[in-house]
């Protein structure tokens, strides 16, 4: 029995890895996020087990204790068991914490990378996070932590020249407010909504302002003078 572990990438099905495919080609179980395209399942068997686990702001369907439970019971009975999550496992996407569970009853697993949504969606389109003599710095963060923390580990005052904040729109007006003690409001921001979808839409505003704007979710925020530099790409 096997656990894998597979990023479904950005959004668009084809940004899965061939890698990924072959595997869910002989899943026996597909435990599957809201953030991971439902075309994806069609690289699954038809007599696959296909079990919705997702999660999103305000609604989430299965606890993380509750998911591990579930994902430890099947790989018990199955020889391959899936656990498709969107973008990357790896970058906010509590794969460690479900490789630890599988670890602590000697179940074997393998981790597919997937394409994060931090660097996939910009760069899907043309908006470089690095860039010689504008850029050559970027932080991912995440702009919505667990709130049972004790103390908060994002304190804003990040000093690379990109800042990437993925689930970050519920939480924008505090996030900008916080981040305005370290960058001039002025600062270039760039909102990619359902980015790599047909559905994408972007969004140019200023630190100061972007939290006045009408934005919905997924999306990631970009903020940084490559921003400034992609606004000319994007016109062109």
């Amino acid at each position: 029995m096997v656990v894998y572990l597979i990023g479904a990438g950005p959004g668009d099905a084809d940004l899965i890895t061939l890698k990924a495919v072959k595997i869910l080609n002989k899943a026996d179980v597909v435990f599957y996020d809201y953030l991971a395209n439902d075309e994806i399942l069609n690289h699954v068997p038809d007599s696959a087990e296909r079990i919705y686990v997702g999660k999103k702001a305000g609604e989430h369907y299965k606890t993380q204790n509750q998911i591990n439970d579930l994902i430890i019971t099947q790989a018990r009975n199955y020889e391959n068991v899936v656990r498709l999550k969107g973008g990357d496992p790896f970058v906010f996407g509590r794969g460690g914490e479900e490789i630890l569970a599988l670890m602590e009853n000697n179940i074997e697993f393998e981790v597919v990378p997937g394409v994060t949504s931090a660097i996939g969606v910009p760069t899907s389109l043309g908006l470089p996070v690095t860039h010689r003599a504008v850029a050559t710095s970027v932080t991912i963060v995440t702009g919505h932590e667990d709130p049972t923390k004790d103390e908060s580990q994002v304190h804003w005052d990040y000093t690379a020249d990109t800042l990437v904040i993925l689930m970050g729109i519920g939480n924008i007006r505090e996030n900008t407010h916080e981040i305005m003690k370290y960058r001039d409001g002025s600062t270039p921001v760039c909102v990619i909504e359902n980015g790599t979808l047909p559905d994408e839409k972007v969004i140019f505003s200023t630190l100061e302002n972007i939290s006045n704007e009408d934005i919905n979710t997924p999306a990631i925020l970009i903020i940084g003078d490559v921003v400034e530099l992609y606004e000319d790409i994007y016109n062109y």
